[in-house]
């Protein structure tokens, strides 16, 4: 064998033994079934129209996005509500659809409270009560033209509302206990759901419910005067909150303190877009409460599977039952909020939560104040324009997360590669697309690779971060 022979023969079996590998490696993950995770029709997150958004606004083929617009122990001094109307314009140029206000009413330490110990539900900062007129937010007057700037910019308003306790009443003598509660709420300065001991647990119709909380009077939502006042009177609490004040859906808080059918019977009466906080991260759990409240719930399953992932380091926990996996049009997902703040590595799992199905939300100090805001926006965007279809699982280990989204309605959807190491990482994959060239949406990777055929594609991602690829168009 002359010199020249024997370098084409080594250059030949070089060829010959890359192109085994890579298809070796096809064949071997085509072995591999790729996991369906949801199986549905399809249709993005929808969380309802606004009778007061003056146009029609689609967030686009994905769906929108929530902002949680507050965080705990905002600055006091009136001036919240103000702070969020400021940034409702850019919120909404980048894709946001929807804002979840704290607590607007009266509560019990007046000018410092975040709401969560409510006296008076129809006091917006109207009354001078508990110390102060306006609550910590700011004036009624304010939070009227933040509700009214946000529908001019399309964003819908959801107001948090406590269900489950009050606080702020005066003593009264209670038959019910054989000494003194602090349940007579008959001078709450709005004059309206005047309540008393018989409006509490315990009382005459039983001891007690679900849950109390903190120590707080325990509504007791089986008596028909407190349902006529939270859902049934025309100048009850959901219908002025909703007609009134123009709120268009509602966070409620510590639902584990009652029964799910009080938020059914809520939604019922009252519509628009509902979720509850049901803190648990078993998915039996929050699918048991959110059918029969007939509500989306936050997804605690999700949330604490991403802390297991990312921080953690095993991918592979990105597997395991969440909620937006049973039922995707009754779960909002979320990386952090106002209680808890437990993901170290939030960029993946903002990445995560943003790519994958559900009702993804912001947490306000995460958007303004911690991460990278453009690269936030550039999620918030990838999610409402590429983030389509139901989701298939393409591959998992300790560091990588590979999951595709199968497109709807002529969107192509998008593949999203999750990694955790400390090195580049490439994977060939399966896509839903043939013979066109693919971009990594986010910027991170150069590459602009073309599928095969049968629409394998090799794609990368950085280290410590992820990749989102779609067709190039």
């Amino acid at each position: 064998m002359t010199k020249i022979q024997g370098i084409i023969l080594s250059f030949l079996l070089l060829v010959f033994s890359c192109q085994t590998t890579e298809d070796d490696f096809i064949e071997s993950a085509e072995e591999n079934a790729i996991i369906q995770v949801t199986n549905h029709n399809g249709k993005p997150f929808d969380s309802g129209t606004s009778a007061s958004i003056p146009k029609s606004f689609n967030a686009g083929p994905g769906g929108g996005v929530m902002m949680q617009a507050f965080y705990w122990d905002v600055p006091a001094g009136g001036i919240w509500w103000n702070t969020i109307k400021s940034k409702v314009t850019s919120w909404s140029n980048a894709g946001i659809d929807a804002i979840w206000l704290p607590p607007a009413s009266k509560a019990q330490n007046g000018p410092f409270s975040m709401g969560y110990d409510p006296t008076d539900y129809f006091d917006f900062g109207n009354y001078n009560q508990n110390g102060t007129v306006e609550t910590r937010f700011g004036s009624k007057t304010e939070l009227v033209s933040l509700i009214t700037k946000a529908h001019q910019q399309n964003i819908k308003v959801f107001a948090d509302m406590v269900l489950n306790h009050n606080s702020g009443g005066q003593l009264e003598n209670n038959v019910y206990t054989g000494g003194q509660t602090w349940t007579d709420f008959s001078g709450v300065a709005s004059g309206k759901f005047l309540r008393s001991q018989h409006d509490f647990h315990p009382n005459g119709i039983h001891h007690n419910d679900s849950g109390a909380f903190g120590g707080y009077p325990d509504l007791c939502h089986d008596n028909s005067y407190v349902q006529d006042w939270l859902w049934n009177r025309a100048d009850g609490v959901g219908k002025y909150y909703k007609n009134t004040m123009k709120f268009d859906g509602w966070r409620f808080d510590y639902v584990k303190g009652f029964a799910p059918w009080v938020i059914n019977a809520w939604n019922a009466h009252i519509g628009g877009f509902s979720v509850g906080e049901y803190w648990d991260s078993n998915v039996n759990t929050l699918e048991y409460w959110a059918n029969n409240a007939n509500s989306s719930v936050f997804d605690f399953a999700c949330y604490y599977k991403m802390h297991d992932a990312f921080d953690s380091n095993n991918l592979n926990k990105l597997n395991d039952d969440m909620m937006w996996k049973r039922n995707p049009f009754k779960a909002v997902t979320f990386v952090s909020n106002h209680d808890t703040n437990i993901i170290y590595k939030k960029m993946l799992a903002y990445a995560y939560i943003l790519t994958h199905e559900g009702y993804p939300t912001i947490f306000y100090k995460d958007y303004e104040v911690w991460l990278d805001k453009t690269s936030l926006n550039n999620l918030i965007w990838i999610h409402n324009q590429k983030a389509t279809g139901t989701t298939s699982i393409l591959y998992t280990d300790t560091d990588e997360y590979i999951a595709r989204r199968n497109g709807y309605n002529g969107e192509p959807g998008l593949i999203v590669y999750l990694n955790n190491s400390n090195s580049w990482k490439e994977r060939w994959v399966p896509t839903n697309w043939y013979n066109v060239q693919i971009k990594d949406f986010t910027g991170h990777s150069g590459w602009f690779p073309t599928t095969q055929g049968g629409g394998w594609v090799k794609i990368q991602s950085p280290p410590n971060s992820y990749s989102i690829w779609s067709v190039n168009y």
